[in-house]
């Protein structure tokens, strides 16, 4: 088998990293993103985790018909059940199953015997064949398990019905030499692995998951699990677009293909990034901002007689421009339209005019507007399309000998206009109180950070906050030339999630009461 099958848990495993946070839209549009990416299979989601999330995988298994589409369960009769009922719209629906095989987690997290464990997953994966005919397995803490207990248990869930074996290293603790030697070990002692696939979900907590995951692929596994920008559980997982790389970059050395289409990974990227709160770091391998920048004197020279003397892939093929179109505010539609291709973005002709003029609103302001300018005001004004409370104006007074005050204009769901003023600490914390006391949603604020776009005096700078209400934090991004209206913006974005929520659990709440004088 030549084919590398690209299991993307981005909405599963990669929610979980803490802060994280996906809406139902923003995990459907997620996945259509991945689906155009050419992933073979999407974990949508932990369906029995949470009536959010069972929802999340049902839309996503009812919209995706171009990949096999999966729900996560515990071997429980319930969560097997529930995934089930999640996933019987996908056209290629898949159920993925674990239980705990390490030592440590037997006695210590399920406090079971390996014999209990052994027959609770053979029962569970037959449980899942009888509802459908893909099932993956996973023996959790595959790593640290003993080898000999390990082979027993996969032979017994491949009789009961499992179709992909995947081998966990759940929490990031072995080495690649060592990785490759378990799955070696698992094609030569369980007698009926040919009627499996060998997958693998490599954890970054010692920064080896690619290497690991490669090195099973080296060793014949033909599935790897992983996501884009590698984010995840602690230190994350593998990230898709290195594996895709390397594999494509390398094919003398692993003599595999996978259905990936490259030159969709940056704005794939860029995507979640924006769509989670987590900034790709700019040295970050493939997507990050200076994967294809050089500054070194040599470098620059070699590449400008030879871009492959020090680039080993053309930033083309993973849909990076090669180089800037500098726009400024002389620009028309047209440029500024081949710009968004280029960079990945097709927005509709409604998006596409509020962004326009956002741009030429940003052209007066800054002499020349970079690539990464161009994102954030695109991510900006995809923000703002659905609110609650509309940010209609801010003014602030501060300095080292007054009190920081701010006044706030907001135009709530009915189109009043709304406007308070407030004392704080600083002009952000004058703004945040005035909102609030507009808003009246209590929140307590967990993270505040900003970051400049780009170099110069005149960048945009970017701010991402979170939240916290009724347990539950939210996330919010705002960008401007004035990071004051970028933290008002943020904060904005932070509240019309959270009032989001809110609605749709009171609507939620509202249909499932009974009508005037029907028996309950």
């Amino acid at each position: 088998m030549n084919k590398l099958i690209i299991f993307d848990t981005t909405l599963r495993d990669g929610e979980q990293a803490a802060g994280a946070s996906l809406n139902i839209q923003e995990k459907l549009e997620i996945a259509r993103t991945l689906e155009a990416l050419g992933v073979d299979v999407i974990e949508a989601g932990f369906p029995m985790t949470s009536p959010g999330d069972f929802e999340a995988v049902k839309k996503v298994a009812s919209e995706i018909k171009g990949c096999t589409v999966c729900g996560l369960a515990r071997a429980t009769p319930k969560d097997i059940d529930r995934a089930y009922d999640a996933l019987k719209a996908a056209a290629s629906p898949r159920i993925h199953v674990f239980i705990s095989a390490s030592e440590v987690h037997m006695v210590h997290q399920l406090k079971k015997s390996r014999a209990e464990v052994l027959q609770t997953a053979r029962d569970m994966v037959a449980r899942a064949k009888g509802y459908i005919s893909d099932i993956e397995f996973s023996p959790m803490d595959a790593s640290r398990s003993d080898p000999l207990f390990l082979y027993a248990l996969l032979e017994a869930v491949i009789d009961a019905g499992a179709t992909t074996l995947n081998i966990p290293d759940t929490v990031g603790y072995a080495m690649p030499g060592e990785f490759g030697g378990l799955i070696e070990g698992i094609f030569k002692n369980v007698p009926n692995i040919d009627k499996a696939v060998i997958s693998v979900h490599c954890h970054d907590d010692l920064g080896l998951s690619v290497a690991n995951s490669l090195e099973a692929v080296k060793r014949g596994a033909r599935q790897v699990e992983c996501t884009v920008n590698g984010i995840g559980e602690r230190a994350g997982n593998a990230a898709l677009e290195e594996i895709v790389m390397a594999i494509r970059t390398r094919p003398d050395y692993y003599d595999v293909t996978t259905s990936i289409n490259t030159e969709l990974i940056y704005p794939a990227s860029r995507l979640v990034s924006q769509r989670t709160g987590f900034a790709v770091q700019a040295n970050k391998s493939i997507v990050g901002a200076n994967a294809f920048r050089h500054q070194s004197g040599i470098h620059q020279d070699g590449v400008i007689k030879m871009p492959k003397t020090y680039e080993i892939m053309d930033p083309h093929s993973v849909g990076v421009p090669a180089s800037s179109l500098v726009l400024g505010k002389l620009s028309g539609r047209h440029a500024f339209k081949e710009r968004l291709a280029e960079l990945g973005y097709n927005l509709s002709e409604a998006d596409f005019d509020r962004a326009f003029a956002a741009f030429k609103e940003l052209a007066d302001k800054k002499k020349e507007i970079a690539d990464r300018d161009i994102e954030s005001l695109v991510a900006e004004e995809q923000r703002t399309v659905v609110e609650a409370y509309h940010l209609d104006r801010v003014q602030v007074t501060c300095g080292d000998r007054g009190v920081p005050t701010a006044a706030v204009r907001l135009i709530d769901p009915d189109g009043k206009v709304l406007e308070d003023a407030a004392l704080g600490t600083g002009p952000v914390d004058a703004v945040y109180k005035a909102i609030n006391r507009l808003v009246g949603v209590p929140n307590r604020l967990t993270e505040f950070s900003i970051t400049s776009i780009t170099a110069g005096i005149d960048a945009i700078g970017e701010v991402l906050i979170r939240i916290e209400s009724e347990g539950v934090s939210y996330s919010g991004r705002g960008a401007d030339t004035d990071v004051i209206v970028s933290s008002a913006k943020a904060y904005m974005n932070a509240l019309n999630r959270l009032l989001a929520v809110k609605m749709n659990g009171q609507e939620k709440a509202a249909r499932s009461r009974p009508e005037s004088g029907e028996r309950t």
